[in-house]
């Protein structure tokens, strides 16, 4: 199987880009060496910034700990939900977290949830550490999103821009992510078929990455704890409607045909300026 994955119009060719890596006998795939990289820098970036807002060490480690475990979980669950015809004949399948299959949104709703009983639990305010906890998401989503690219997976249509990614169509991790458009534009090179499409994954890195970049920025000029909360639910909310309008493995909502990501998109950007204007509108009667 060929394993090259190139990028023709900015000139990079990488030849020979595995799926995994053998350690002393044992495959481990870089999707998972990545997301646990993710977990362990989120980790840092959370600690440090909840040391600077004065909050307790170890409580902060609860929540990183509870957070993780709850958040794989939620994210495969979310998943395996609105991709149940890939698994209802294969349940075993469910529990192979080596191809991939983990939803961002599921993973970031049940790590929140986990956040909001122990401080509800511990008597802190959510939206404080919310503030210090949002950095260290989405530096997990920057770096995680990298594992899709070994994975070779979520991709979107067939596209000429500078960005444009080749794959070879038998690395692919599931031909129904390949469109009719893509075929009409693969090229033959040495018998091997090779697919130009978007790289999502990069896009999502790339904004997620902005928004990293405007949080730190202003984490010490919030106005108000909860700000960065919401600043990272509505911008993200942007970036993932946009993005997911694009890929071509989109989870469906239940016989709608309307992608499940893009409704939660609006959702969360709705929900996040609620938010928004209610802790604003208490901050200014405190």
């Amino acid at each position: 199987m060929n394993t090259d994955i190139n990028f023709p119009n900015l000139h990079i060719y990488l030849e020979h880009v595995g799926k995994s890596v053998n350690i002393f006998g044992f495959e481990i795939a870089y999707y998972g060496i990545i997301i646990a990289v993710g977990m362990l820098l989120a980790v840092a970036l959370i600690m440090y910034l909840a040391k600077k807002s004065g909050i307790n060490e170890d409580f902060c480690m609860d929540v990183c700990i509870y957070g993780i475990l709850f958040g794989v979980i939620g994210a495969r669950i979310y998943y395996v939900v609105f991709a149940w015809d890939i698994y209802k004949d294969n349940l075993l399948g469910i529990f192979n977290l080596r191809e991939g299959g983990l939803a961002i949104y599921g993973g970031v709703l049940a790590g929140m949830v986990s956040c909001i009983v122990l401080c509800k639990k511990k008597g802190v305010f959510f939206y404080r550490l919310a503030d210090c906890v949002v950095p260290g998401v989405l530096v997990g989503q920057i770096v995680g999103r990298w594992g899709n690219f070994f994975n070779r997976e979520v991709f979107g249509q067939y596209t000429d821009s500078l960005f444009a990614m080749e794959l070879p169509i038998n690395a692919i991790r599931s031909m129904e992510d390949v469109t009719r458009e893509m075929l009409d534009h693969a090229r033959v090179v040495d018998g091997v078929t090779y697919i130009q499409v978007h790289p999502t994954f990069l896009y999502e890195s790339l904004w997620n990455l902005g928004i990293l970049i405007f949080l730190l920025l202003y984490f010490g000029r919030k106005k108000f704890d909860g700000e960065l909360f919401c600043y990272y639910m509505f911008f993200y909310g942007v970036g993932r409607f946009v993005i997911e309008g694009v890929r071509t493995d989109q989870l469906k909502l239940w016989n709608t045909g309307i992608p499940v990501s893009q409704a939660l998109a609006v959702v969360l950007m709705v929900v996040s300026a609620g938010i928004y204007l209610w802790l604003m509108k208490s901050n200014k009667k405190k």
